[in-house]
């Protein structure tokens, strides 16, 4: 039976339910101006209550339900995940979910390499860190003046040596005119390290980062900047939905992704929900609305309704904000929820 379920829970434009990214933080120890600016976070920025963000079981639980509908991927993201104690137990409850493939973990990585080895012993597949920069005054000013770069290299280097089935993966949204001109040396840095570095554009998330187009930076414009330098060759996507089109050093010195929201929209084949930490279900990373599941969650034992609200909404899903977007260049603008809420 839930064999025919799952290959039956396609959404409006036949995309199936596939990976889950799970937020279990608002909060953040950055203030990364395209995610979190200081101007709106400050000191006084009322985050949630921890009474108020899902517990592991409820979190488990939303899991457990979106296994059984086809998901096979879960992500832990925030904010910053590492700031919600004890997430080393989360994952290994997830990881003892049958049917669960992949866990993986996005982190600024400040706090990492405290939890590295911990996380992995939990059954933490893949790290995936958010680097801007190798310039430390140039970090320093993305991160909002919270952190220093030497530890995030030192944690980068002691999840690479862990040894993580799935590996380590750097993702860098680059903005022009802020860190752009730092690209090539980044891709020198993870070049034969066997960490993979991911750029993305600048995307217009959430409302209060003030995009603007003419601050994206092209993947194709980055593409042509390092193959000037090292010759790189397409590699074929390992499987539907793959956000990141992949390429390898030609000399044999890993691969390089990148992230094309904006010029490249990858809409159609878009398999990802995402649970925020106060436990509404976003189908978009755009999205403006979402569907509340704590309040079933704590009323309610009966996954039988949990189950059939999760199918409901992923079969009405008709998100397509990237294509449209990239169709329109005057589309009016509209409220969309902000990252710190429901992860990248």
């Amino acid at each position: 039976m839930a064999g025919k379920d799952v290959s039956a829970l396609t959404d409006v434009h036949g995309r199936p339910l596939h990976d889950l990214r799970i937020s279990v933080m608002d909060r953040c120890n950055f203030r990364c101006p395209y995610c979190m600016p200081e101007a709106t976070y400050h000191e006084h920025f009322r985050f949630l209550e921890p009474k108020e963000r899902l517990s592991f079981d409820e979190i488990e639980r939303v899991a457990r339900v979106a296994v059984s509908l086809g998901v096979r991927k879960l992500r832990l993201t925030g904010g910053e995940p590492l700031l919600r104690p004890k997430l080393p137990e989360l994952v290994a409850r997830l990881a003892s979910i049958d049917g669960v493939e992949d866990i993986a973990l996005t982190t600024n990585g400040v706090l990492l390499e405290r939890h590295v080895a911990e996380l992995k012993a939990a059954g933490l597949n893949r790290v995936t860190v958010s680097l801007d920069s190798l310039d430390p005054a140039v970090f320093a000013r993305m991160s909002g003046g919270r952190a220093q770069l030497d530890p995030v290299l030192e944690a980068i280097d002691s999840a690479a040596a862990e040894g993580f089935s799935g590996g380590v993966k750097l993702n860098t949204v680059i903005q022009r005119g802020l860190n752009d001109e730092g690209v090539e040396s980044l891709a020198e840095r993870f070049r034969h390290s066997g960490v993979v570095l991911r750029f993305i554009e600048y995307m217009d998330v959430g409302t209060r980062n003030h995009w603007e187009r003419a601050e994206v930076v092209p993947s194709r414009e980055l593409l042509e900047r390092l193959e000037t330098l090292w010759p790189l060759e397409p590699v074929d996507a390992q499987y539907r939905g793959e956000v990141a089109r992949r390429y390898r050093y030609c000399d044999g010195g890993g691969e390089v992704g990148f992230i094309s929201s904006v010029t490249a929209p990858f809409c159609g084949d878009c398999s990802r929900a995402r649970l925020s930490s106060e436990g509404q279900l976003y189908t978009c990373l755009f999205a403006s609305e979402g569907t509340d599941l704590r309040t079933l969650l704590r009323s309610s034992d009966d996954d039988a309704a949990l189950r059939a609200l999760l199918a409901e909404v992923w079969r009405q899903r008709t998100d397509r904000y990237s294509e449209e977007r990239a169709a329109s260049s005057d589309a009016p603008a509209r409220r969309r929820i902000e990252m710190n809420y429901i992860g990248g």
